[in-house]
């Protein structure tokens, strides 16, 4: 049976209704997209077993990508090819080992659980200058902007050596960027050139920060860095940033689990991992794969050259791997959830992400104790048909 996709969400709390369907008919299923046919696999031990690489590649460049059925274009022009292999360079998610090897490798140190552990008591200090703000302009604050998408800005901007007084020209530039029907080469290229000048400087008197010890060890090129610094800064800040919100307002719809986290906040980090699976709010924009051999993928024959997209928002609500999948449960332990990734191209920045959320989330709620949201969840603004869920905005008071 062939299925539409993208299947938009419809509600704050769930993956698109059709997740459910798709996933105990099979767990691969065929779509039929505008530049041909693709594979949606829908199962938790399936999506492992193709993140996990083994005769998969993730590169666009590799014939049979599903980004090419997806969104089908006419072949670039000389000008353009040559802009957009500028463009690339760098951007190691989307190459296979040992190229995306030689970046990770570089760039792990830089996020190590041991590393974000010197980092949180400077997350800290963020997170409780932000309540501060928030306390001193009166008992009510629109939550997405003031401190959902404010904590992961500051973060990264400190992480990256941008100015924090540049983050609205990115900002707006990320947002047109994974808008669902805006242009997504404008301000991608517009955040490329901003950052090609922030490396340009750097390059020239390069400080202890992460760009900086990029520039000293010599091994990437300008282009190289300037796409590295595109992704981490677009990564690092948008997805965390959906999350704080969402995150929150789940908590006020639980709250017995609330409660039980403030009197053992030691259980943050396992509350914050089910949030990560209850939501999962990349889904499949990261997951996109292509078979580069015939294998068999759940009981299927993939053939070499057959595009595939993981729905990482279904194989987190597989009954198989998570029992009672579609309730929110802080206790359950839920780190083996694919919110992440997983194998080679797991997300990177994981560690600063749940760091982040912990103390964002554990702060805000012990701060701000009379926390409560003013408008009912279906008055609440949303990303339904968006590549990255999240609330465009949720008015709060306390």
């Amino acid at each position: 049976m062939a299925h539409s996709f993208p299947v938009p969400r419809t509600c704050p709390f769930a993956p698109p209704p059709e997740y459910e369907r798709m996933r105990e008919e099979a767990p691969l299923v065929r779509t039929s997209l505008p530049g041909g046919d693709v594979w949606l696999v829908t199962r938790h031990a399936e999506a492992k077993q193709v993140l996990g690489g083994g005769g998969i590649s993730t590169s666009p460049a590799t014939p049979g990508h599903p980004n090419a059925a997806l969104r089908p274009s006419p072949p670039p022009s000389p000008e353009e090819a040559a802009a957009m292999e500028r463009f690339l360079a760098g951007h190691f998610i989307d190459l296979d080992p040992p190229e995306h090897t030689r970046f990770r490798r570089l760039l792990i140190p830089e996020f190590t659980v041991r590393r974000i552990r010197d980092l949180r008591p400077g997350i800290q200090a963020l997170v409780d200058g932000l309540i501060d703000d928030l306390v001193a302009r009166g008992s009510e604050a629109e939550l997405v902007e003031s401190f959902g998408l404010a904590l992961p800005s500051l973060v990264i901007c400190q992480l990256l050596g941008v100015p924090y007084a540049d983050r609205e020209f990115f900002q707006a530039r990320t947002r047109e960027m994974l808008s669902s029907d805006g242009d997504f080469h404008t301000p991608a290229f517009a955040i490329r050139d901003y950052l090609d000048g922030l490396v340009t400087g750097a390059e020239k008197a390069p400080r202890d920060d992460l760009l900086g010890r990029l520039i000293t060890g010599g091994q990437l090129t300008h282009d190289e860095l300037v796409g590295v610094m595109f992704l981490l800064l677009v990564a690092g800040h948008e997805t965390t940033a959906n999350m704080i919100p969402l995150a929150t307002l789940t908590l006020l719809r639980h709250p017995d689990q609330l409660a039980a986290l403030r009197e053992n906040p030691d259980r943050w980090p396992m509350a914050v991992d089910e949030l990560l699976r209850f939501h999962s709010i990349v889904d499949w924009v990261a997951f996109d794969r292509v078979a580069v051999e015939d294998q068999e993928i759940g009981g299927q024959l993939v053939r070499k050259g057959e595009g595939i997209f993981v729905l990482g928002a279904s194989a987190n609500r597989d009954a198989r791997a998570f029992e009672r999948p579609d309730e929110f449960d802080v206790e359950r332990g839920a780190r083996h959830h694919v919110a992440f990734g997983y194998g080679v191209h797991q997300c990177l920045g994981q560690n600063l992400a749940r760091a982040e959320l912990e103390i964002a989330l554990r702060t805000l709620f012990e701060r701000l104790p009379g926390l409560r949201v003013t408008v009912a969840d279906e008055e609440l603004s949303a990303k339904y048909d968006g590549p990255i869920f999240g609330l465009t905005s949720m008015p709060v008071a306390w």
